[in-house]
């Protein structure tokens, strides 16, 4: 029927029930609840703040192209003063090393230990498996859209950050 979208699961299952932009936005409410609970638990299983976590997230997403202490100031919006101290509790818990900028001696790059790194992802595998699972019922259109909305909300949501951390006095 035109006009009626396609509310079937990936395999043709069953069908996806309709959703109100506000019935929507309250489920958006409740994830993000619970995953600031998970993220509490998470942190507290790894021997660190939720903010340190996502710090380290950062350092863990970047990989090979090792950040710089600005870089990761920048991205979890704290100035470079707070990134000092989250650096130096990482690196006395064994999360991460400090190594020289080779293109510019002042800076230094963040690097994830390996043994770090294991610990984490024995910790999120389980969960994200889960997720791979959950994600798998989706159709690839439905999986793009999904992308596409997060990937703007996350866009909004930073700005929005910016926009009110701009008013405090």
């Amino acid at each position: 029927m035109q006009g009626t979208p396609d509310t079937a699961g990936a395999q043709g299952g069953t069908p996806r029930p309709p959703a109100t932009p506000a019935q929507m936005l309250k489920e958006m409410d409740h994830t993000i609840a619970t995953h600031l609970l998970s993220q509490q638990e998470m942190a507290r299983r790894l021997d660190m703040n939720v903010t340190d976590l996502t710090c380290f997230a950062f350092v863990l997403e970047a990989g090979e192209d090792l950040l710089t202490a600005g870089d990761l100031a920048e991205r979890a919006h704290v100035t470079t003063g707070a990134v000092t101290g989250i650096l130096n509790r990482l690196e006395r818990a064994g999360y991460i090393t400090r190594r020289p900028d080779p293109s510019d001696r002042r800076r230094v790059r963040v690097a994830a230990e390996p043994a770090a790194v294991a610990r984490a992802y024995a910790l999120y595998e389980p969960y994200y498996a889960r997720l791979a699972t959950l994600i798998a019922d989706y159709s690839p259109d439905e999986v793009a859209v999904l992308a596409d909305w997060f990937t703007r909300q996350g866009k909004l949501a930073r700005e929005y950050m910016d926009e009110i951390r701009g008013t405090d006095t």
